[in-house]
Parts: structure tokens; sequence; C-alpha cells
């Protein structure tokens, strides 16, 4: 809007015009009366409408309008102008013309050099057409006048009319073609009249809109319809001016990197290379050298094409460029020679760990089936036993016997499925999954991959890790295991994974049916001395940087620290003992000081301190009521003392220790057992409706839960209520039944060795668990006395003496 107002360019037939600055006049109701001629010659106007008080050139083309014009100036200068309502009639008759018009004075006339005419016209007055007069040689009318009225009230009329001036300024604002002397000159308006028309006239709207104001013969409702137009060019103009914005901003930002980059490369040409180009050079030439999958091969060059024309200032650039690094670096034929040598095997892992038998026997078994099938599509092992037995050790040594780099990953306390499958590389931050990360850092395709403590996964809002495992464990799916970061299949087939876990209680089914267990169980003291002698010692000698014999100490000694100071199944805590001795022996050797020539008893209780552990409250002679169990813990086995005590009451019972619903459920079924066998046992049975009875289990911190304990909660109860002793040094474990059978339960190897550190002398078992005994190494068991069992009354003789029952 108003730009035209400062333009003089020229104007082609009567399609457009430019209004002029004009000398204002007064509101029509002041400025003296024009006697203008009853008969006026008429030009016809295609795409615009005059109004009065306008100035405008117009630019005549057609014939007979060139003869009005003509005509009209060389006479009294007056003409009518009217606009035609489809502009592409060439040769308008009465009914293509509105009926409302405005008559103009010719000014002055410009002929041009291709035979057009361009009159200047200031419009003067509105009228009505009455009739055509004559046709030839130019359009001559009859008129009549048409005069303007304003009812509205004054206040209301002159709040409207300074609306139009305050929207007509935002719109100069907003239109950046628009000299700042428009705002001026808006200002400089002191007439209504003169200011709807000027503003009409120069409104980016169509010509019927601008008609119909034309037409209004009331002010105030001329003004409110020209406010309504000005409003819709208004938002029209601030939704451009947006745009205009940031497309500027875009723009200046898109030039000035531009700009930026160019005088970056010339400045890197002179220096001698371009750091992006180098890049992408290094990249390539490193993945000519490289095995690929014919896909990943394909994927790859694309990706590369695509980081090509990518602009190196972009934020995608780089994640495009660390992406591309991780494909090249992540091993995919590259492969370590295995060496399937099982005697190899056999020697590597007899000198990585002493005892373990069986254990040995079960991977060597593995491995011989993998040397024969030339492939790794077999049960992914699992290696469960408490801690500090060597399983993460195991690992290592399978790798070193097979000849190939190995991985530990340790699943403890994960949450994220993304920490397997890794993140999609369009986030912030995207990282692959940590199975590829590590494949990618031992650079072979093939590694032994040990997963440790694969029980204690998680599991929350961001998924589920040990379902995305399932895929990972499974060797007929395997081969193609999607990384979301990679976003292409990879195949894991040639790796040999390992599990480790302390228990399988935790591990999901459908996990656990994957994996091929092997059961680890705890080391006996014997197994314990010799590990002390053949690895701990002379490792932790070397820590310290002492001589591997540097530490003399002798069997029996060793025996006295681990049986005293130590309470495990695996040499964890013996080997931070042992880390002690060592200390102290550095400090004595760095001060010079004399060295004990022997470590007896004596010597590691002055250094370590008082012994931790009394094998003589398990020994002792205990009072009625009082029974040993043996139970079985992530760490091993545990001895557990049952406790029960009677008093007068009305038979409630009241169960104490921090115990689980089935060690509950086994007190409960003992109770009962005991009640319908009280006569057989010699008990009264009234005696059980006049006592309330207490059973605990020292150690209320602790959790505990099982049916292990049913037989040991029974002869406590029995002895109570007998009032006779258990039998000194004797231990026991089994699940009991209403009818009084004995049931076998697991972790038979843990309890008898815990029950041996323990200095017990007798174990009372299920007859069926007398296979597990067998599987025991008979020196490490020797001194104990096994009794099986079938049934509770064998029980209550071997444990009270009852043999009447």
């Amino acid at each position: 809007m108003f730009e035209q107002v400062f333009d003089t360019q020229d104007m082609s037939e009567e399609n457009e015009y430019m209004p002029l600055l004009s000398v204002e006049i007064e509101d029509d109701g002041d400025q003296v009366k024009e006697d203008f001629p009853a008969k006026l010659p008429l030009l016809v106007l295609k795409n615009t409408v005059h109004l009065p008080n306008i100035v405008i050139p117009i630019t005549v083309g057609r014939d007979k309008s060139i003869k009005a014009v003509q005509k009209a100036y060389d006479k009294h200068k007056w003409i009518a102008v009217l606009t035609q309502i489809d502009p592409e009639v060439e040769d308008p008759t009465k009914d293509d013309l509105y009926k409302v018009g405005t008559i103009a004075k010719v000014m002055k006339i410009i002929k041009m050099p291709d035979g057009n005419l361009t009159a200047i016209l200031q419009g003067k007055e509105r009228f009505d057409l009455i009739d055509f007069l004559s046709e030839e040689p130019f359009i001559s009318i009859s008129w009549s006048p048409r005069g303007l009225t304003n009812n509205a009230d004054k206040m209301e009329y002159e709040a409207l009319i300074s609306s139009v001036k305050d929207v007509a300024r935002q719109m100069i604002d907003l239109s950046p073609n628009i000299p700042k002397e428009a705002g001026f000159f808006l200002k400089t308006i002191n007439s209504d009249n003169f200011l709807i028309n000027f503003v009409t006239s120069n409104l980016n709207t169509g010509i019927a809109e601008k008609q119909r104001i034309l037409e209004i013969d009331d002010q105030f409702e001329k003004a409110k319809e020209l406010l309504t137009l000005m409003h819709k060019e208004l938002q029209y103009l601030v939704i451009r001016d947006n745009i205009d914005s940031k497309t500027r901003v875009d723009i200046d930002k898109q030039q000035r990197d531009y700009f930026l980059n160019q005088q970056l490369k010339t400045i890197q040409e002179e220096l001698g290379g371009n750091p992006v180009e180098e890049e992408i050079k290094k990249l390539l030439e490193k993945a000519d050298k490289k095995k690929w999958q014919p896909k990943m091969l394909e994927h790859f060059e694309r990706e590369v094409a695509k980081l090509r024309r990518l602009n190196p200032m972009v934020g995608e650039y780089s994640v495009m460029l660390n992406y591309l690094e991780f494909m090249v670096d992540l091993p995919y034929l590259e492969v370590s020679k295995d060496n399937f040598n099982i005697k190899n095997a056999d020697k590597v892992l007899n000198s990585d760990h002493f005892g373990l038998k069986k254990v040995k026997e079960r991977i060597l078994e593995h491995l011989s089936v993998l040397k024969l099938k030339n492939d790794l599509k077999a049960p992914i092992l699992c290696l469960v036993g408490p801690p500090g037995v060597g399983k993460t050790s195991l690992g290592k040594s399978i790798a070193k016997a097979l000849n190939r780099e190995f991985i530990r990953m340790s699943l403890g306390g994960l949450h994220d499925e993304s920490e397997i499958r890794g993140h999609r590389k369009t986030y912030i931050g995207a990282m692959p999954g940590r199975i590829l990360q590590s494949i990618k850092k031992c650079g072979k395709a093939n590694p032994v991959f040990l997963l440790d403590e694969i029980d204690k996964l998680g599991k929350d809002h961001r998924g589920d890790p040990s379902s995305a495992l399932l895929e990972v464990l499974d060797p007929e799916q395997n081969t193609t295991f999607y990384d979301n970061y990679l976003e292409m299949e990879y195949d894991l087939s040639k790796v040999l994974f390992i599990a480790t876990a302390n228990s399988l209680a935790s591990i999901q089914p459908a996990l656990l049916d994957r994996l091929e267990i092997i059961e680890i169980s705890g080391y006996s003291t014997e197994e314990k001395v010799e590990i002390a002698k053949r690895h701990l010692i002379p490792e932790q000698a070397v820590k310290h940087g002492l001589d591997k014999k540097a530490l003399n100490i002798k069997h029996e000694n060793l025996e006295f620290l681990i049986k005293n100071y130590t309470r495990e199944s695996g040499v964890r805590s013996l080997d931070r003992q042992i880390a002690g001795l060592m200390r102290n022996l550095a400090k004595r050797v760095a001060n010079g000081e004399v060295l004990p020539k022997v470590w007896d008893d004596q010597t590691i209780r002055e250094v370590i301190g008082l012994e931790k552990y009394n094998n003589e409250m398990y020994t002792d002679r205990q009072g009625p009521g009082v029974a040993i169990g043996l139970a079985w813990t992530s760490v091993g086995g545990e001895i557990l003392f049952i406790e029960v005590s009677k008093h007068a009451g009305k038979g409630k019972l009241l169960i104490t220790g921090n115990l689980g619903d089935v060690m509950k459920e086994s007190a409960t079924t003992a109770l009962t057992f005991l009640k319908a066998n009280a006569v057989k046992i010699g008990i009264d049975p009234k005696i059980f409706e006049e006592t309330d009875i207490h059973i605990h289990v020292p150690e209320g911190a602790i959790p505990k839960d099982g049916p292990s304990a049913g037989i040991t909660m029974l002869t406590a109860l029995a002895s109570c209520f007998t009032d006779k002793p258990v039998k000194p040094f004797l231990a026991m474990t089994g699940e009991i039944t209403l009818r009084g059978k004995v049931l076998p339960v697991g972790g038979i190897k843990e309890k008898i060795l815990a029950a041996k550190r323990a200095g017990l002398k007798n174990i009372l078992l299920c007859n069926q668990n007398k296979k597990h005994v067998g599987e025991i190494e008979a020196e490490y068991i020797a001194g104990l006395e096994f009794i099986y069992v079938d049934q509770m009354r064998e029980v209550l003789q071997s444990a009270l003496g009852i043999w009447d029952f």
C-alpha cells in the first residue's frame, strides 16, 4: 500500500494506474461546486476504480478512449470515468459497466511514441450513469450527481477515522518498499473524504471492493467498510512480514556459513589440504583394507555419498562421520585362528584353576563338540555358583585355550534395553549397544564373550534387557542380530558366549531355556589351601613387589587362617587376608626389619587380629529346643540354628527371624505332625492347648526362606516338648510332609562343606541325597558321618534317641 504514490513508472492501457499527490480539497460540504456539462465524454477503465480527489495517470490505448480524452481536454477538460465489470471485454456496452463513477478533470495529456496517450486525471465528484447519448466517435453519456451523507454520531465517526489512520500507519511500517515520506504525508491529510478515497485507491484489494466503497453514500458506512478491508490486508502483511523475517534470517545464516566455509576452505588449501577431505580420504583408505560383507560394503558406500553432500558445519555431519567410523572399526570377517587342541585346553584349565574337576570336564566336552561341528550353534554355557569360585576366570581360561580375544560385560544392575541394542543414531548422544562396542574394541568377530552376573539384570520403563538378550543368546537368531545404531544385521554366530550367575531363581524362564547350566560348588578347606599355595600367595607377592616365596606359611597355618578368618564358598575373603599379610611383610622389608622365618598361628593373629569366627558355638552341647540346620545361599552354605521355646498360653504359634512364607509353612507342617503323633513320641496332647510356642531363627536381619529347614524345625519342636537335647555335632537338612516323609533338597555340597568348616561331624540327610554326596571327593568329606533317612521317625531316633516311635 502507498508504494505507488511515490512511483513514476509508466502504465499500459487503462489496466493499472498510480495515484499521485494532489492538492488537498475541503470536505464535500465546504468545497466550491463545479458547473459540469450535462453531456460528458466517457473513459472506460479496465482494472481500477477512480475516486474523487485522487490524481492518477492513465495510459489510454483504445481508439474511442483516446478520442474521448482528447475531446474533453480540448473543450472543457471534464470527462466521466467508469469501470467495466469484466476487464476481458474489449468493446464494452452500457451493461458491461458499473453504474456509479467519478467525474474527472483532464489536467494534462502526454502523447507516447507508440501512439498511445497518457492522461493525468483528477477526480472531482461521483455520478450515476443515466444513458449512452452517442457511441461514435466516442461514447457520450447523460448523468446525475450523487451526494454524500453522514448520519453517525460525531464521536463515533471521529474514532472510526482515527482507526483508519492508525491501521494505515501500521500497514506503511510493515511494507518494506514504502518510503518514510508516506507516513509523513498521511499526517498532513485533514479531509476525511480525501483520506478515505486516498486509502481506498491505494488498498491492495479487488475492483469490486473498491467499487462498493465508491457506491456507498453514507460517509460513516464508507469508512467502516474501508476499515474492514484494511484489517484483512494488515493480517496478510503481518504474516508476510513474519515469513520474510524468518526467511531472511535463514538466508543470512546460510550465506554467512557459505562465505565462512569458502574462506576456511581457501585458507586450508593455502596451508596444504582440506581437513574434511582428509578425514573422508582416511576413512576410505581404512575401508579399502577391510574385509567387508557385501551388504555392509554397499550400505557403507551409500552413507559415504551422503556424507560428501553434507555441510561440515551442520551437526548431522559429525553424527554421520562417527557412524561411518564405527562401521569401519567393527570387525565382520576378521577372526582369530581357533586352537581346538583339547589337550592344550585341559592343560590351560588345570594350570589356572585347582579342583572343579566336573566343571572342567563339561567345558572340555563343549569345546570338543565345537571342534567336531566347526560351528557354534550349541547351547550357551552358564556357570552358576557362589561368588569367588572362579566363574569369570574360567571364561578367561577358555579364551586363552582357544587363542581368542576375551570380553567381559557386566550385566549387574542393567535396566536399559538400549545398552544391548543401542540407540538410533538420529538421537543426540546416540551410541551402539555394548555388545557391538565391545566387539569393536577387541577387533575380532569371534571373541569369547562373558556375560557376567546375568541374574542381576533389571527391568523398568526403558525396556527389558533380558528380553533383548534372547536374540543374542539364541544360536538360531544371533546370525542376524539387529543393533539400532548400526541399522544393519550383524552376525554374532562366531562369538562364544558364556554367562555367569550366582542364582537361577531371578533369570527369566525364556532366557534360562537358552542356557546350558554348569553348577560350580564352593571349595573345601583342602581345596582352598591348595589354591592359596598355587595361585593366591604368588599373585599377591608379585602385586606387593615381593618374591613369590617371600611368605613362608605351612599347610596347618593356612588352615588356621581359612577356618578362623574366612567363612565363604569362594576364596575372595581369603585373598584379602593374604593381601593383609603381604602388606605387613612389604612394610617390614621396606623398613629393613627382621622377617619371620615361619608364619605360625600366633604371627597371623598379631598381624590380622583376633579370630573372626569361632566354631565352638556349633560344637557345644545345646539345651533342649535347639537344633542345627544347613542352608544354601547365593554365597554358599550356611549354618542355621532353630530355637524353640514354650510357655503357658492358649496354643498360639509365633514365628520370628525374618522368615519367608515357605519356611513359615514348614514350621506349621512340623507342628501339625508333632501334634498328630504326640502320643507315639511321648507328649501329652493336652499340652498344645495350654502352651504358646515361639520358633526363632537367629540373625533376624537376614531374610531366610526355603523348605530345607523342615526336619530341623520338627527336631527342635520335639526336643523342646520332650525336654531332650539334640545329639551334639549333628546338623541336618531336608523337607518334610504331613505324613512324616523326608524329601530331598538342593545345594548339598555347599551345605556339607559349611558343616565341615563349622566343625560338625554328623550330617542327617534324605536318602535320595546320597547320590549328591557321592559326587564330592572323598578326601574333602573325610571325618564326616552321614545319616540317611526316609521317615521323620528315623530323624527323631537319630537326633533325640526316641526309639519307641
